[in-house]
């Protein structure tokens, strides 16, 4: 079963499962996953990642973060997004 995991077709369906879960789901929840599940599928096709799946959990772990850290960094929050009050209603009474 571990073998099975260590395939690269499997990481690569799920990175389409993950990218299509982005459409129902909008917001970049599941789009850093889905760029962590693509990369790694590339990375086993080629043969540069082993068949450990340790290695295979923590190489997608840390490639889903950094796409995190930067899909944040490029469409971040946007200026004005957050409404901040300065006055409570209650403050004319």
């Amino acid at each position: 079963m571990l073998a099975f995991v260590a395939q690269w077709w499997v990481w690569g369906v799920a990175a389409v499962l993950l990218f299509g879960l982005e459409v129902f789901a909008p917001g970049f929840i599941f789009l850093g996953f889905g760029v962590g599940a693509a990369l790694v599928a590339v990375l086993l096709a080629l043969g540069l990642l082993g068949t450990n799946l340790a290695t295979i959990a923590l190489a997608f772990a840390v490639i889903s973060l950094l796409a995190w850290f930067a899909m944040r960094q490029a469409f971040g929050v946007r200026k004005g997004q957050v409404k901040t009050w300065d006055k409570d209603i209650n403050d004319d009474i």
